[in-house]
């Protein structure tokens, strides 16, 4: 009889948290929260910041991963930060004192299947607006 994975095995929640951290797309960042969800493991993103401080996996996109409120874990001038912040840079991610700004968060699941299609539209004009500063005319 084939065996479920079980995430509760230490190589197991490893193997899920690389495979999360590999599936953001150069260009694109998440939290160190959303990896874990991601991964199966809601509540466990400290964790996530323990598999990649381990620094074990080759090749591994550990810079696309984010505080939860977009900034760099390592402190500004540390050679860690530099890291990041260049790594980022290069792939097109604006980055500003530590922070990365523009990035859209991605959708919920919840979002995508109760929200109707114009009032998504509606809400997208409404913000582009108010970030280009100007108000839709009734």
């Amino acid at each position: 009889m084939l065996r479920k994975p079980n995430p509760e095995t230490p190589d197991e929640r490893r193997r899920l948290i690389v495979a999360a951290v590999r599936a953001i797309p150069a260009g694109e960042v998440a939290g160190y929260g959303e990896v874990a969800r991601r991964a199966g493991l809601p509540g466990r993103a400290r964790l996530v910041a323990k598999v990649l401080s381990a620094g074990d996996e080759r090749g591994l996109p550990w810079h696309r991963v984010l505080r939860s409120d977009g900034r760099v874990a390592f402190p500004p001038g540390c050679a860690g930060f530099d890291e990041q912040v260049q790594r980022l840079r290069a792939e097109g991610v604006r980055v500003e004192s530590g922070r990365v700004r523009g990035q859209r968060a991605a959708p919920t699941l919840d979002q995508m299947l109760w929200t109707p299609p114009d009032a998504q539209a509606s809400s997208d004009v409404k913000r582009d607006a108010a970030a280009a500063g100007t108000r839709r005319r009734r």
